[in-house]
C-alpha cells in the first residue's frame, strides 16, 4: 500500500491519520500507475527484441540470448522511465474545484496532460497489439516475405539476362564471322580439289589460281579465328563470372526477404489482420488505462486528506516566514494575482539595512570626533601641523 502510495504522489504522513477511503483512493491510483509502468516495460523489451532480433523466415523463429538480455535491461529502463512520467503527469494534476464535475476550465489545464498520456498509451498498445496477433502476423509476413523472394528473383534474373543476352550478341558475332571465313575456305578447297580430279582443265593456270585462292582463305580464316578466339574465351569468362554472380545474388535472395520482418512492417499486418475497428479498440483500451489516473484526479471530491494536506502546506509556509494575500491585485491583463511576501528574507533584509546605517552613522561620528582632537593639536602647536603639510605627508603620522 505504501509503495503504490509513493507512486501516486500521496504523502505517507497524512494518509496513515486520514481515512480509509482516502488510504484505498491513492493505493487504487498508485495501482494504476504502477501497472501502466509494469506493461510499458513488457511492450518496450518486446518491440525491442522485435527491432534487433535475427532476421530470417518469419515461421522459423531464432532465439539470441544477447539480444533478449538486452531487451530485459531496455524493457525495465523503458518501464521506470514511463513510470516516472506517470508519476509526474499525475501528482502535477491537480484537484481542480474539488467536485466531481469537470468544468472546461480544468478539462483545458489537463489537455497538455492528456496528450502526453495518448502518446504513452500509443507506444504501449502497438507491441502489444503485434503480440496479440503473431500466430496470424507470421503467416502473413511468411507469405509477403516469399513474394519478396520471388520478385527479388525476378529482378535478377531480368537484370543479369540482359548482360548475358548482350555477351551472347558479341560471341555469336565472331562466331559468324569464323563461319564465314570457313565457309569461303570450304568453297575454295572443293574448287581446288574438282580441278585436281580432272573436272576442270587439269593442273594448270586455273589449278594454280585456285589453289592460291584456297591458301588466302585459310590464311583469312585463321587470322579472323586467332583474332576472335582470345575475345570469345574472354566473354565465355565473363559469362561464368556473370554466372556466379547470379546464383550469389539468388542466394541472397532470402536476406533480403528476410530484412521484411520489421517492427513497422508487423504494425502494418496488424492493421490489415485485426481491421480498424478492433485496433482502434485496443488502443482505445490502452488509453482508457492510461488517462484514468488524470481524469481520476480531476473528479475526486474533497475529503480530511485534502484539507490536512492544505493545513500542512499552511503550517510550512507559516513557518518558513511566507505570507500570501490571494488576489491582491490585477495585471495587465485583468488576472487577479497573489501577493507572496517572503517575511524572514524581508526580516533579514531590514536588518542589514539597519546594520549599515549604524556603521555609517558611527564613521561619521568618528570622522567628527577625530576632527576635534586635530583641532586640539593644531591649536597647541600650528607650527609643527605647517612644517608637515610643506613637506607632503600626512598630518596624522609622528603623532598627527
Amino acid at each position: 500500500m505504501r509503495l503504490f502510495w509513493r507512486a501516486a504522489g500521496g504523502d505517507r504522513f497524512i494518509l496513515t491519520r486520514a481515512t480509509y477511503s482516502d488510504q484505498i483512493k491513492y493505493m487504487c491510483l498508485g495501482g494504476i500507475i504502477v501497472a501502466t509502468g509494469v506493461m510499458a516495460g513488457i511492450a518496450g523489451g518486446y518491440a525491442f527484441y522485435t527491432i534487433f532480433e535475427p532476421r530470417g523466415s518469419a515461421l522459423e523463429q531464432q532465439f539470441q540470448l544477447s539480444t533478449s538480455i538486452l531487451s530485459i535491461i531496455f524493457g525495465i529502463i523503458w518501464g521506470l522511465m514511463i513510470f516516472n512520467i506517470d508519476r509526474f503527469i499525475v501528482t502535477s494534476t491537480g484537484k481542480g474545484d474539488g467536485t466531481e464535475a469537470i468544468t472546461w476550465e480544468e478539462f483545458k489545464g489537463a489537455i497538455p496532460r492528456i496528450i502526453m498520456g495518448a502518446i504513452i498509451a500509443l507506444t504501449i498498445a502497438k507491441p502489444v497489439e503485434i503480440r496479440m496477433f503473431k500466430t496470424e502476423i507470421d503467416a502473413a509476413l511468411h507469405s509477403a516475405q516469399l513474394e519478396k523472394e520471388q520478385e527479388y528473383i525476378a529482378q535478377i534474373d531480368s537484370i543479369f539476362s540482359d548482360r548475358i543476352s548482350v555477351i551472347n550478341v558479341e560471341k555469336d558475332r565472331l562466331y559468324k564471322e569464323i563461319e564465314v571465313k570457313e565457309s569461303e575456305l570450304s568453297t575454295a578447297t572443293k574448287e581446288y580439289l574438282k580441278e585436281l580430279e580432272g573436272q576442270g582443265t587439269g593442273f594448270g593456270t586455273d589449278a594454280e589460281h585456285k589453289l592460291q585462292v584456297k591458301n588466302e582463305k585459310k590464311a583469312d580464316r585463321d587470322t579472323v579465328v586467332s583474332r576472335n578466339m582470345p575475345i570469345i574465351a574472354k566473354l565465355n569468362s565473363q559469362l561464368t563470372n556473370i554466372g556466379i554472380e547470379k546464383d550469389t545474388a539468388r542466394a541472397d535472395s532470402k536476406k533480403v526477404a528476410a530484412s521484411l520482418d520489421g517492427l513497422l512492417e508487423r504494425i502494418k499486418l496488424s492493421h490489415k489482420i485485426a481491421g480498424f475497428w478492433i485496433s482502434l479498440f485496443i488502443t482505445l483500451l490502452f488509453m482508457v488505462i492510461e488517462l484514468t489516473p488524470i481524469f481520476f484526479k480531476l473528479m475526486l471530491v474533497k475529503t480530511p486528506y485534502d484539507f490536512m494536506e492544505e493545513n500542512i502546506k499552511e503550517l510550512i509556509k507559516a513557518d518558513e516566514g511566507i505570507y500570501v494575500q490571494y488576489n491582491y491585485y490585477k495585471d495587465k491583463e485583468g488576472i487577479e494575482r497573489d501577493l507572496v511576501k517572503n517575511l524572514n528574507a524581508e526580516k533579514e533584509i531590514y536588518a542589514q539595512v539597519d546594520a549599515r546605517e549604524m556603521e555609517r552613522r558611527l564613521a561619521l561620528y568618528a570622522l567628527e570626533r577625530y576632527e576635534q582632537v586635530m583641532k586640539r593639536k593644531i591649536d597647541e602647536d600650528p607650527e609643527a601641523f605647517v612644517n608637515l603639510q610643506k613637506e607632503q605627508k600626512p598630518p596624522f603620522n609622528n603623532g598627527y
